[in-house]
């Protein structure tokens, strides 16, 4: 059956799903160092769990040095012009093939615009994921006369609106782009058939518990970012189901808001920080305990179930090194992988 075909039989299947029965999506974000190994096991637990997509929230390869999993694979050592003509190649051969015909949805992180790389260069590796009939037909719609690819975008599937955004780089957001988002949040308010908005980014909104390795610090990333935030508590007052996943922090955290600022400056929306597909593990921030989890020093995927009235109840699903491929064990040899359950990680 062609791509198209695939595709489409696939959007109406979801459909039909999320207006009888719960559904599930994947999400998980950071899939560098060690990506090669861990990705093929979420994209074996996307179809184990029937998930309609799966969406990357960014930082596919490390870019600025070596992927350790690439220099394993290399029969010599690699050189970093080589490294760098094919390091996305590497990415979407070992991270993105393995999902076969299950839609993934792409977001950039700020190590695809490590030099030499940048949102160009981008667009055009990505464009088959960026230019998707179904997003390219959502993209017309909005605005008849947008025939521009866009890193950031949204797709709607049964009732429940769909917002990847662009934060990679301290000029994000910037003026185009949250002028897209509000006029997006604008249509859902008034909108009786979305019940359900859940935005996707890399970095987290300012003023997180992970506030040291988010939007906060930098004049425009951080006023354009707690501009979002309140646009979203204003969606969420209109009765709308809001949700915030961001990755970019290499461990997992529900309910990354629930800090004095927020508390005192608006509401806490419900958030998550997955950045656990492979990257270098971070140790968790000092306030940790103020969310509802946080894990650091595992591997593994936000589970998504859409119910029938579109609230989502989210799960982290941890995978073990007994969850890997074996024929990527097999690559990799049992070794490297062991390595990169117990050594891919801060002190």
């Amino acid at each position: 059956m062609p791509r198209a075909s695939r595709f489409a039989a696939l959007l109406l299947f979801a459909t039909a799903a999320a207006a009888q029965q719960p559904w599930n999506f994947v999400v998980s974000g950071d899939s560098r160092n060690c990506g090669d190994v861990v990705m093929p096991a979420i994209a074996a637990g996307t179809h184990q769990n029937q998930g309609l997509f799966y969406w990357h929230l960014g930082d596919f390869r490390y870019i600025s040095d070596f992927d350790e999993d690439y220099k394993q694979q290399s029969p010599t050592p690699p050189t970093i012009i080589d490294y760098e003509a094919n390091a996305w190649n590497d990415f979407i051969q070992n991270q993105l093939v393995p999902f076969a015909d299950t839609p993934v949805y792409l977001g950039i992180g700020n190590h695809e615009l490590f030099p030499p790389k940048t949102r160009a260069d981008y667009l055009i590796q990505f464009a088959d994921w960026l230019d998707t009939p179904e997003l390219q037909q959502r993209r017309l719609r909005d605005n008849p006369k947008d025939h521009r690819l866009h890193i950031y975008y949204h797709w709607q599937r049964g009732g429940i609106d769909f917002i990847n955004l662009d934060n990679a780089s301290a000029d994000q957001f910037d003026s185009d782009q949250m002028t897209w988002f509000e006029k997006v949040l604008a249509a859902d308010a008034k909108d009786p058939a979305i019940l359900t908005v859940v935005v996707g980014m890399h970095q987290a909104l300012p003023d997180s518990i992970a506030v040291n390795h988010s939007m906060t610090g930098t004049p425009q990333p951080e006023a354009s970012g707690r501009r979002a935030y309140l646009d979203l508590l204003k969606l969420q007052a209109a009765k709308k189901n809001v949700y915030v996943l961001a990755s970019h922090s290499h461990y997992f955290m529900d309910g990354i808001f629930n800090t004095d600022y927020w508390r005192r400056n608006g509401g806490v929306l419900p958030g998550w920080i997955i950045g656990t597909a492979g990257a270098f593990r971070y140790v968790l921030p000092p306030n940790a305990a103020d969310a509802k989890v946080a894990k650091t020093n595992i591997y593994g995927y936000l589970l998504a179930t859409v119910n029938p009235d579109r609230t989502i109840d989210f799960r982290f699903q941890e995978l073990e090194e007994k969850d890997i491929p074996p024929a990527v064990v097999t690559r990799f040899s049992q070794d490297f992988v062991h390595q990169c359950f117990i050594a891919n990680h801060q002190n």
